[in-house]
Order: C-alpha cells, then structure tokens, then sequence
C-alpha cells in the first residue's frame, strides 16, 4: 500500500473517477490492468502455492479483465488454470477485451462450474462498483463454492458486496484473501463487509497519489488518531484539575444509579480533571457508599440544576445512564442546551415521540450535542433515515447529523461517527467482547472527558470510541463494565 493514501477510503464512484481520471492524465489503463492481474496472481501463488487448479470466474467487465490477466500470470507460472466466464466474452470492450485476447485459451461458461477438491477461485466477476443484485447464476455458484468450502480470493470486493455500504446484493462470497487497489473501500470496513473480504491486501497499481487525493472528497476514512489528535490540548506543567475540564454526570434515582458511576469513573480515567456525578436526594447516599475520587451534588428538579448551572466552570454533562426516560430528562436537557452535552441511552429515548424538539434546542452555532444512539435508539429519532433501505450506515449517520447538527455515534460492531459538516469516521478497533452491559455508559463518560478536556465534538465522540476498543482490547475475554473502566487510559 502507498502508505501517504493508507488513511483513505475511497467510495466505488471515487475509485472509479480516479481511473478516469488517470487515463485522461495520459497513464496507460491496460498497463493498469496488467499490474493489477499481476498482482492477484501474485497473491495467489503467496496463499495458495500447493492449490490443484486456479479456478478464474471472469466477469462482464474491467473486474473479469484483471481476472484473464492472472489466469495468463499463473498458466505462465505453471500452475493448471480453468477460467470461467459470466455473460458473452465476445462482447467484451475496451481493455477487459484485450486482456481476454491475452488470455487466449480456453473459457467456459459460468454455469458450468462445478468444484473439485483442490481448487482455489479467484473471484473477478464484480468490483467495487456492484450496485445491484447478483444474477441467479453467481448464486448459484457462490451457493455451491461455499458448500464445498473452497478458498476463495476475491478480486477488488469479494462478488456480491457493495463496495459503499459493505451490503450483501443477494449473496456474496466469502473470501479467504481480498487483494484491491490503490485505496480500501467503506464496504471493507462495514458489516457485513469486513466479515466476507478475509485478509485485505492494498495493492498499488501505480495511480499516482496526488490523482487518487483529488478523486477522494475526503469526508469517509477509518477511524484512526491522525483524525483527532492535533485538536487534543496538551497539558502543560501549570494544568490544574480546572484546565483539564470538569466532567458532570446525571444520575437516576435510588437503585438506578451503577450506570452513572461507571460513566463518571470512566470520565475520569479518560483525563477530565473532575467528575461530579448530579443525583437525586434520594440517591445520594447509594452513590456515597459507592464514590471516593467522584464528587456528588444533589439535583432534584429544574430549579435545582438551573441554580447549579450558574458556575460557570460546569460546561460538559453526560444525561441519559441509567437516568429515566421522560419529561425530567427532556427538561434537563433543554436546560442545557447552551453547554456541551453527551446524550445516551434514557436521554435519547426521552424525544422519541419529538425528536424535532431536541433538534431545536442545540441547532444553533457550533456543535455541542453527542448523541450515541444503537439501532434501536437511532430509529427512534431517525425513523424516516433508519427505514431507508437506500442507505448504507454511514450515509445514515451523516444525514442524521446534519439534521441533529450533532455528533453521531451510531454504535454498533462498525460504530460510524459522523459529523454535521459530512465528515465520517468507520471505527475498526472495537473487539465483539465489548459487547455487555454498562459498556455503552463507558463510552459516554470518555467522550464527555474528551469534551470537558476542549476537543471538539465530533473528534471527542471518535477519539472516545476509540480509546473504548483499545480498553476492551486490554480488558480482554469476559470483561464487565466495572473491568472495562479500569482499562481506560487517557490520550
């Protein structure tokens, strides 16, 4: 991979115009097709040195193009190949059609296909710009490829994923090794997606950098420190608990209140320099028995938090772990609508039958709201987005933020963060085991210490999910909530 376009995700039609416009630069496209041919077969014999037979399924494009020129590659090398092809070769264009005349040999129809033990397809039908779903016949034989468990190297995507939003159209193959060119996709990194590509090889084909910079619009790569460590304040020899930010999390009543001490906990260990956990009267002395580095205040009602709300010093709150969905938290929250929020959980689900109403509150100015909604939650305030079978995960969570003018972290195993302005981050990190109870209010309190620390919203929420990943990766197999803060380390 050229490692100065490693932290790019190009989109199918990104791609596509850089192809575009390498060639209208003067760089010979069949010479890109022979390098890239040659890099699958490269890849194969790397993998696959003691497969019986290459079996090269060719498609009705540049794809199955750079399938005939490794089938050329690996016959050269020696190896026995079958090549398979899908729809008339005959009507073949442009450089796909020379690379068959390359090829030279003998090719049968896709139908035809049936494995044997030994073999390895090298799946060229489709790349990355598939769009709809695969014909009866790729079916057909993805069904029977996957029932005699044969590897499978897929070239570019593996045929029946959607390069954009890592959609299965239909069905797909799973692959074994994905080798694709020049720049990873937003499909490689989203569900399904990431789970069907196998291994992923970048492979330089020899566009130059500065062609495939200007094909990306740079609003979708993966989550990574590059993105949101230069807005990080470092601390200098005069920081006091101040400077680093004071971090204020909503409690719920009496027997509801674990969910808050772990977000405030987790606060703390992600850097804020205070964390003050906001509780009912009646659940003061449940937090007390609970908290020693975390301060508690009682708020009992509106009255209460507006008065608190006169220090100044109180600019970042976590509401919604284990708080109680209903008019109190829409109340808290439209009180806060001038200071930095995290909303989570209760606090999502307290708009569901407004969600216009918390818009509203937090649609002027700069961008102070987080929301970290799962499925469900997001569907609650995002109906009309959540429904749209159109869309792929990211394009929901940009829509949602721009409607939200909110920082979106639409969670899950591929969480997406996305920004008002379009900006969007796919999250690769996160370990399955994260997935347990309280892990979510953990989450909230490391983006809301990112927050009270000065980053701004959108690099707080993916500098927060990635410092969550990297403390369950430390945390391990089994881990609980209570394990998962004790992982967490500041930047």
């Amino acid at each position: 991979m050229n490692q100065s376009l490693s932290h790019l995700l190009l989109s199918p039609s990104e791609m596509a115009a850089a192809d575009a416009a390498a060639a209208a630069s003067g760089i010979d496209s069949f010479g890109l097709m022979l390098i890239a041919g040659a890099g699958v077969a490269a890849s194969f014999l790397r993998f696959h040195s003691g497969a019986v037979r290459a079996v090269i399924l060719c498609g009705p494009g540049n794809n199955g193009g750079d399938g005939y020129v490794a089938a050329r590659c690996l016959a050269d090398s020696g190896v026995e190949v079958e090549v398979f092809h899908l729809g008339d070769p005959a009507k073949l264009k442009g450089d796909a059609a020379r690379a068959r005349d390359g090829w030279g040999e003998r090719a049968s129809p896709l139908e035809d296909y049936r494995p044997t033990p030994g073999d390895v397809v090298i799946d060229a039908l489709f790349g990355a710009g598939l769009s709809r779903d695969v014909p009866e016949a790729v079916v057909a034989v993805i069904d029977r490829v996957a029932a005699a468990r044969v590897p499978v190297l897929a070239v570019d995507l593996p045929s029946g994923l959607d390069g954009r939003t890592g959609a299965v159209l239909g069905a797909a193959f799973v692959a074994d090794q994905t080798i694709t060119f020049m720049t990873r996709k937003p499909g490689q990194l989203l569900l399904p997606g990431r789970e069907l590509c196998g291994s992923l090889e970048v492979l330089d084909i020899g566009i130059p950098a500065r062609i495939v910079r200007a094909a990306a619009k740079g609003q979708i790569a993966e989550n990574l420190p590059e993105h949101w460590i230069p807005t990080l304040h470092s601390a200098g020899q005069e920081t006091h608990k101040y400077t680093r930010g004071h971090l204020a999390v909503f409690s719920g009543g009496a027997g509801k209140t674990g969910a808050a001490r772990m977000s405030a906990m987790a606060g703390l260990r992600a850097g804020a320099g205070l964390a003050t956990i906001a509780a009912p009267s009646e659940a003061m002395a449940e937090n007390a028995t609970h908290l020693t580095a975390v301060m508690l205040h009682a708020i009992d009602g509106e009255a209460d938090l507006l008065a608190w709300l006169q220090d100044e010093r109180l600019q970042t709150f976590v509401l919604g772990p284990g708080f109680g969905a209903g008019a109190k938290a829409r109340a808290f929250v439209a009180a806060l609508r001038e200071r930095r929020l995290v909303l989570d959980a209760d606090g999502i689900s307290s708009f569901r039958e407004d969600p216009a109403e918390l818009f509203g509150l937090f649609a002027d100015g700069e961008t102070r709201l987080v929301m970290t909604p799962h499925g469900g939650e997001f569907g609650r305030l995002f109906p009309d987005i959540a429904a749209d079978a159109t869309l792929g995960k990211v394009d929901k969570a940009q829509k949602a933020a721009t409607r939200a003018n909110a920082a979106i972290v639409y969670k899950g195993a591929d969480t997406v963060i996305a920004a008002p302005d379009g900006r969007a981050l796919i999250n690769t990190n996160a370990p399955a085991w994260l997935a347990t109870a309280g892990s979510g209010d953990v989450l909230a309190g490391i983006i809301g210490a990112l927050m009270a620390q000065g980053m701004p919203a959108f690099e707080a929420a993916a500098a927060g999910v990635y410092l969550h990943g990297e403390a369950g990766t430390r945390a391990g197999k089994g881990l609980t909530a209570e394990d998962l803060v004790s992982h967490v380390l500041p930047l």
